[in-house]
């Protein structure tokens, strides 16, 4: 994962910014996101509560740009734009690069790859317009509305801003698709299809449909009156997960190539592991069996050891079953190697953005090893006791000097599994 390096953010300015370095300070403050849903068509809904953007992507792309993408488009092209600057490209791929940029790299069109996944589309744009079409009529429903709701919109609309050429994809797998974007990514690189790859996940999905059915799921918090305390990761008094939005985005890169332009590199992807449940649409395999095979897979498949995992950001959603099997599932494969690892729920501050979830997180676990800090869980007053590990709780916690690693991990509705690891270099 090449970049051009990230010191330690400073203090953010007056006012929120759409960008990693308040993220991470975000992160690092344990600063919740989650606030109540003012708009109108929440106000009967038994859920009205969620942690929306904190600046509204309308507000940072041109009008006639921001127009003709869905929400979750917007958002993954903010995220991949300052990605890609980041580790030091400029412009789309194979285009002349100005003198006034100076340092910054060029890929060819053909070996750059784009890979964004969401969990549901377009799925606001697709309501909203259904509304124009009744209230309204069909001659005021947009002309944009079927590249604004196809789940590759994202990926089609980030692979056209940077030229990529090497293959455009969506992974779709519900709240493991972002993980595993990264993960089709890597294997993009590896198999020798693409020496740079654009990849992550985005979401956005508050609206009150998707709202009041996962509330209906009894999947939600619906602690209305405390918002910033809803999201409550390993705590005894969890009700359900909060649901937010966003996007997390990664520019990954082939050793050689990142080597040959003297690329600033945050830590090495390690691989990943896969699995599925088969268990139940919705409902998490209780003895974490397959998160459990989708860990000893990655640990399999690369030269990854137990004893050198120091850092975790769990996928933690805050449900009452959900957190209890995952760390079931790490106890059963790292052993007493689970003991020395600290484990982050960063949902406890971000809400579960769904398909975006990976990518978010994904970036918060390679931050959290470039900077040797855990982000802390926040709202555990009372460990749950079936939760056999260390979390790190209301504060951030030094990571140790020397070589370290750290796990992602990342499950999705129809039992997908997704385990991504990283390692310092």
């Amino acid at each position: 994962m090449p970049g051009r390096g990230c010191p330690p953010p400073p203090p953010p300015p007056a006012g929120p910014r759409p960008d990693t370095a308040s993220t991470w300070e975000g992160l690092i403050a344990g600063r919740s996101g989650v606030r109540p849903l003012d708009d109108e068509r929440f106000a009967d809904l038994p859920v009205r509560i969620a942690a929306p953007v904190a600046v509204d992507p309308a507000d940072v792309l041109p009008r006639p740009v921001a127009r003709k993408l869905d929400r979750s488009a917007q958002f993954a092209l903010i995220a991949a734009r300052e990605a890609w600057a980041d580790a030091g490209y400029s412009g789309p791929a194979g285009a002349e690069i100005p003198e006034s940029a100076e340092g910054a790299a060029q890929v060819a069109p053909e070996r750059l790859g784009a890979v964004i996944a969401s969990g549901i589309g377009g799925v606001t744009t697709l309501l909203d317009q259904y509304d124009v079409l009744k209230e309204k009529g069909v001659r005021r429903v947009s002309p944009h509305t079927v590249p604004m709701l196809m789940p590759n919109s994202p990926s089609a609309n980030v692979g056209l801003e940077v030229n990529a050429q090497a293959g455009v994809h969506t992974p779709v797998s519900a709240c493991a698709s972002g993980a595993e974007a990264i993960g089709y990514a890597v294997e993009m690189i590896r198999s020798g299809r693409a020496d740079v790859v654009i990849a992550g996940g985005t979401e956005a999905a508050i609206h009150p449909l998707p709202v009041a059915a996962f509330a209906n799921m009894m999947a939600m918090s619906k602690n209305n009156d405390e918002p910033e305390k809803a999201s409550r990761p390993y705590d005894k008094d969890r009700d359900g997960f909060v649901l937010g939005e966003g996007a997390g985005v990664v520019i990954l890169e082939s050793a050689e190539h990142a080597a040959a332009r003297g690329a600033r590199v945050y830590c090495e992807v390690l691989g990943q592991g896969l699995s599925a449940d088969s268990h139940h649409i919705a409902q998490p395999e209780p003895t974490g069996r397959g998160i459990a095979a989708a860990l000893q897979n990655l640990l399999d498949s690369s030269d990854l050891k137990p004893g050198e995992v120091v850092h975790l950001n769990a996928h933690a959603t805050s449900t009452p079953q959900g957190d209890v099997a995952e760390i079931k599932a790490l106890r059963k494969v790292l052993g007493d190697d689970l003991d020395h690892v600290a484990v982050s729920a960063t949902k406890s501050m971000t809400g579960h953005l769904l398909g975006g979830a990976g990518g978010i997180e994904t970036v918060a676990t390679v931050l959290a090893l470039h900077h040797r800090l855990a982000p802390p869980t926040i709202n555990v007053d009372e460990l749950d006791p079936d939760v056999d590990a260390d979390i790190v709780r209301g504060e951030p916690r030094a990571l140790p000097d020397g070589t370290i690693a750290a796990i992602n991990n990342s499950f999705g509705f129809g039992g997908h599994n997704v385990v991504l690891a990283f390692r310092t270099v």
